[in-house]
């Protein structure tokens, strides 16, 4: 029998990839090497199952918000340690919000019902697993362009690529999305 800690441990790994997507649109590239996505999210969720009693949530909803105030908590943490400007330490859990709503508007707005509610939360999770099986680099421009409202023009340069490199690695990227996600392109 599983006990109820196991079962909201559980719980809390189905947001892995989640909190994976959300820290590589948060993390600065240039910080790559110093601040690890990977250790960011291990911390993340170790706090989280560690404070898991203070938790006074019911929905998903409530759920991914306590993850992303965590996370956004971790990341700050962590670049204080490095001593780098924080001019962006206000901002950064605003940004992170707004990003989750453009993925959540991304997959289907307006649904107001608990039940709908809980669908559009099983695909958000769904969708950020799906995120993480592709290829680096089309995951980086697909992340860029739709989570971070990029334009194709910004992504090649951040990229270093052309934009019609960029285009085609949207492109691609969007086709195993939907492949990896069961639907027709």
């Amino acid at each position: 029998m599983v006990s109820e800690a196991e079962s909201k441990g559980q719980q809390l790994h189905r947001y892995r990839d989640y909190l994976h997507m959300l820290a590589r649109l948060q993390l600065d590239p240039r910080l790559q090497g110093k601040l690890d996505e990977s250790d960011v999210v291990q911390q993340t969720l170790a706090k989280a199952h560690q404070n898991l009693g203070q938790f006074r949530g019911q929905t998903e909803a409530e759920l991914a918000a306590w993850l992303r105030r965590i996370l956004a908590n971790t990341i700050i943490d962590a670049l204080r340690k490095f001593h780098h400007e924080l001019d962006r330490e206000h901002s950064l859990a605003e940004t992170m919000d707004q990003s989750s709503a453009r993925l959540e508007a991304w997959l289907a707005a307006n649904q107001s019902s608990p039940s709908d509610q809980a669908v559009r939360h099983e695909q958000l999770l769904r969708l950020a697993e799906a995120l993480g099986q592709l290829p680096e680099d089309q995951r980086r421009v697909v992340e860029l362009r739709y989570l971070k409202d990029a334009s194709v023009t910004d992504i090649a340069t951040l990229v270093g690529r052309t934009e019609p490199a960029v285009a085609g690695l949207l492109r691609r990227g969007l086709h195993k999305l939907r492949e990896l996600l069961g639907e027709k392109a």
